[in-house]
């Protein structure tokens, strides 16, 4: 589910004010607002409807009336190709995904004040006739921001869950295009609150209270974010699902730069800066834990999950390039009795353990208008009471822009894709080979 919808959410944007934007539309469509002539500004270019300012920031289009009422507009597209071999001998079968079409629409309404909402399409790849399911964009993120400076801020409403740098990072801002390999957290692979969900799309309901420090006595910086969440709920006195008491989840993470910090919208991460926020090391540990929210009615557990990430990136000497290492560990406790996977009820998330590395190299000299990135990955998903899987992959990403515009080409081989999410006994699932070609791009 997550590329994850992932997440991941969060777009590296500032925003302005919405009805600024309709106010254009308007006068585009009806020609009778002139466009100023365009005048030097810090982000850019920018124009004039009477007192709204256009513009950019970024690369988003911004609408402000002043310096504390804004809204930016933008919008992500990831595609890929896929390549899948077939059993005995039947050739490789092809297939085009749309992986992620999202719009961003991020703002200010007071110097303390902000919003934030993400779209997502879902059921986009349904080639059936009719589109049956129908496409539906729907709200990923929907967040009302208290930021009050860089010590102490509060988020609340759909969200993110702070733990792993992974679902931070989101699709849009890891280091490959198919980063998201191990178990998920339970909000990760829901559709709904209730029996058998704990979120949506990868988001929760709550809020986050986050912000950063420098402790003194030693280099570096602290990051922090902790919260209180919906997570799973099941009707009261219903005798269906887990947690019928409605038990709330808390989780959080803490982050340490020992060199340079890092520098993302809130609590919010990503996988590599390709070398322009010189070198970084960054540990982390995430933890998430709510009572009674694993397994069935019957057969119910607490769930636990904890994560360490490590991020380290090293700008070479010399005009050398730029490394990239990337290394998770994941460990889940969800007890629930293995008979639970017999119920229609169960909510059975991951038991067990898991872990993945990746290292990317940047070559410095450009070709064309990008730089090759090539990598390798390797990862290991380990359940308790069901059988093992792995992955390798290896491949090649074309930096165009950043995280704005790439092209990734890259092979994967394993049986993470053919055993998937379902991690009861018995599992099977034979080593598949397959190849994509897929690009992203941000505005």
């Amino acid at each position: 589910m997550k590329d994850h919808v992932e997440e991941y959410g969060a777009q590296k944007q500032k925003g302005r004010f919405i009805g600024a934007g309709v106010a254009l539309t308007l006068a585009l469509a009806t020609g009778v607002t002139t466009l100023s002539s365009t005048d030097a500004h810090a982000d850019g270019w920018v124009s004039h409807i009477g007192d709204i300012k256009v513009g950019n920031q970024g690369n988003k289009l911004k609408f402000s009336l002043d310096d504390t009422k804004w809204v930016t507009i933008g919008a992500g597209f990831r595609g890929s190709g896929i390549w899948t071999d077939q059993p005995s001998g039947g050739g490789f079968k092809d297939n085009f995904s749309i992986d992620n079409a999202r719009l961003y629409v991020n703002g200010q309404v007071h110097k303390y004040f902000k919003f934030e909402i993400n779209t997502e399409c879902f059921f986009c790849n349904n080639q059936s006739a009719g589109d049956s399911p129908k496409i539906l964009y729907t709200i990923l993120d929907a967040i009302g921001k208290f930021e009050y400076n860089r010590y102490l801020n509060l988020w609340g409403g759909r969200m993110l869950v702070p733990t792993t740098r992974y679902e931070l990072n989101g699709p849009f801002y890891g280091t490959t295009h198919d980063p998201f390999k191990t178990p998920f957290f339970p909000a990760d692979f829901s559709i709904k609150f209730g029996v058998g969900g704990a979120g949506r799309y990868g988001r929760d309901d709550g809020g986050t209270l986050w912000g950063s420090v420098e402790p003194g006595f030693m280099p570096g910086t602290l990051q922090y974010a902790v919260g209180v969440y919906r997570g799973l709920k099941s009707k009261r006195k219903s005798n269906v699902g887990p947690n019928q008491r409605g038990n709330v989840k808390v989780a959080g993470r803490v982050t340490y730069n020992w060199l340079n910090p890092e520098n993302n919208p809130g609590y919010y991460t990503s996988g590599t800066y390709f070398g322009k926020a010189g070198d970084i090391l960054a540990t982390a540990f995430g933890i998430a834990y709510q009572k009674d929210a694993a397994g069935s009615f019957q057969h119910k557990s607490s769930f636990v999950g904890m994560v360490a990430d490590l991020l380290f990136e090293k700008v070479l000497p010399n005009n050398m390039g730029v490394f990239t290492f990337n290394g998770e560990y994941k460990r889940f406790f969800a007890g629930y009795d293995k008979a639970a996977f017999a119920d229609n009820d169960c909510f059975c998330v991951f038991d067990g353990q898991s872990w993945s590395l990746t290292g990317l190299y940047l070559i410095p000299q450009k070709v064309w208008i990008g730089q090759f990135q090539p990598y390798g990955r390797f990862t290991s998903v380990q359940p308790r009471g069901s059988s093992n899987r792995e992955e390798i992959e290896g491949g090649v990403n074309y930096v165009i822009d950043g995280f704005n515009a790439r092209v990734s080409a890259y092979y994967q081989h394993g049986d993470l894709i053919s055993k998937g999410l379902n991690y009861s006994p018995g599992v099977i699932g034979r080593k598949v080979d397959v190849f994509k070609l897929s690009f992203q791009i941000q505005i």
